[in-house]
């Protein structure tokens, strides 16, 4: 087995069946929760 991660690793919180808008919204959320944490560290 390796130790590398999957490419849908980010999506294992999706539902099965999950259609492209609830990927695209989980995506979205994913990426400002990203760029929330970019800006508090950028703060400090």
């Amino acid at each position: 087995m390796s130790n590398s991660t999957r490419d849908d690793d980010h999506l294992h919180d999706l539902e099965d069946g999950a259609g492209c808008t609830e990927i695209w919204e989980k995506l979205s959320e994913q990426r400002e929760e990203a760029a929330q944490t970019t800006d508090r560290s950028q703060d400090d």
